[in-house]
């Protein structure tokens, strides 16, 4: 098994420095989030419906505004991402909107106690753990996740860990498709498929692309078929797949915004599917 720690360690960095341009952004408005704006999309909400009263573990949740938003709505909340500045971030925001969500900072292998492969890089940390196996009713994950991560059975695994007997997991991601391309998208760059490490260089972020930000990433290509069968296998039931020719985000380049407000890449305006989801049960 191929040790990632150089890897993670290095995307950690990355998303570190991330975070201090990402929380004054004008694309993720903490100021409008803390006058009580909600950030999740129609999407997220549409299918995953009611959480009031709800416990839910949000995966990679970056500074904890989605994970926030879900408690807003009623859940009880805790969210898990691999920056420490991020997490640093989300509980002060946490406490200053006088929310109950609860933040762990590490790795999300290390989430299971029986994978530990990433433990030198980012051990959990204070003011907030996880309650223990079979612990929630909801365990959700959304755009720009599962890439950071090279095996998805191991995340699968998490997944099944922690949520209850008939409990949900749900994600919304941006599609396979979309990774295949170069980041202009005039060519088809990577694999569709989990063939190799994809290694870039890093200049700028996806809120300010003349940011400071510099420094190599790390990541790995996932197509549906993986991600489905990662999950089934672990005993998950899937009860909705969709696909969606539209980014509720501009945070890709070379895009361009419909009369409806999503956006799509220049030149292939519905032509492609842009973001995916899935809902599943725990058997």
């Amino acid at each position: 098994m191929e040790n990632y720690d150089q890897y993670f360690s290095a995307n950690k960095e990355l998303w570190n420095q991330r975070t201090a341009v990402h929380k004054d952004s004008s694309f993720y408005d903490v100021a409008g989030f803390r006058a009580g704006k909600n950030t999740l999309t129609p999407i997220e909400l549409e299918e995953v419906g009611d959480v009031k009263g709800k416990s839910l573990l949000h995966l990679q949740c970056h500074f904890g505004l989605d994970t926030m938003s879900w408690s807003r709505l009623g859940a009880k909340c805790t969210g898990v991402d691999l920056s420490d500045d991020a997490i640093n971030i989300a509980r002060e925001i946490n406490k200053e909107t006088k929310l109950d969500a609860k933040f762990v900072c590490c790795n999300v292998y290390d989430l299971h106690p029986e994978n530990k492969e990433s433990s030198q890089v980012s051990p959990p940390i204070g003011g907030g753990d996880l309650e223990g196996a079979a612990a929630f009713d909801i365990v959700f994950t959304s755009y720009g996740t599962i890439g950071w991560l090279p095996d998805l059975n191991k995340w699968a695994e998490i997944i099944s860990y922690y949520l209850k007997p008939g409990g949900m997991f749900y994600m919304a991601d941006f599609h396979p498709v979309i990774w295949m391309f170069d980041d202009e998208f005039t060519h088809i760059k990577y694999y569709y498929d989990n063939r190799e490490t994809i290694i870039t260089e890093n200049y700028g972020t996806y809120t300010n692309r003349k940011a400071p930000i510099t420094g190599k990433e790390y990541g790995w290509n996932h197509g549906i078929s993986e991600i489905l069968n990662a999950l089934i296998n672990q005993g998950l039931e899937i009860q909705q797949f969709n696909e969606f020719m539209y980014s509720p985000y501009p945070n890709f380049s070379n895009t361009i915004q419909g009369d409806e407000g999503h956006w799509y890449i220049k030149g292939m305006e519905g032509k492609i599917p842009m973001v995916y989801s899935i809902k599943a049960i725990k058997k």
